[in-house]
């Protein structure tokens, strides 16, 4: 689950990277990971936009997770940019007419090695689910008792639901960076 989670985010951060340039290398420190236990097998689609100092970039996403192996189609507007990212335990495989085929041990890895950045996205699978994704995470909860807010490892996750819904349907990961800037990366999830 880990795994699919890593590969999730690098693939969203690397196609929507692809599509925009090279990003700022952030380090994120290292923090003990919780374990999922439940939804191993899911499939969400949506959107996302990523927006640095530098770059702006979206993709449309369908992500189809069965356990440690999943399937991420991203595109652009119109169905423009296509890649693919296929994953599985020890070897993780992006594919897009941009950036031609990149292959990385981790989803950590494929993401340095196709832009340079560094982000947590070994905690996006949790965050979806509205969970925090380790022990140290810093959660402030709405009325309803749902995560509003997660601060973990140099990003603040800011949540919005449909009414009642116990998993968001938008996601803000924002990460402060040197004079006043962020990077930002809005995800909104329209199918579960």
């Amino acid at each position: 689950m880990r795994f699919m989670a890593q590969v999730f985010f690098a693939s969203i951060a690397t196609a929507s990277f692809a599509l925009t340039g090279c990003q700022q290398y952030v380090k994120t420190p290292q923090t003990t990971v919780l374990q999922v236990q439940d939804a191993q097998n899911f499939s969400l689609e949506g959107k996302i936009g990523v927006k640095t100092p530098k770059q702006t970039g979206s993709a449309f996403y369908t992500w189809q997770q069965n356990h440690d192996n999943f399937d991420i189609q991203l595109t652009g507007i119109l169905g423009i940019g296509k890649t693919i990212i296929e994953g599985k335990p020890g070897k993780v495989t992006l594919n897009s007419a941009k950036t031609g085929e990149i292959t990385a041990a981790t989803p950590e890895e494929l993401l340095e090695r196709a832009t340079g950045w560094v982000a947590p996205i070994t905690h996006i699978v949790y965050w979806v689910q509205a969970k925090p994704a380790t022990t140290t995470a810093q959660v402030e909860k709405d009325q309803q008792q749902r995560p509003k807010t997660i601060i973990e490892d140099g990003w603040t996750v800011d949540f919005s639901y449909n009414d009642a819904a116990a998993l968001p349907n938008k996601l803000i990961l924002k990460q402060a960076l040197a004079e006043g800037q962020e990077n930002r990366i809005t995800m909104i999830i329209q199918n579960r």
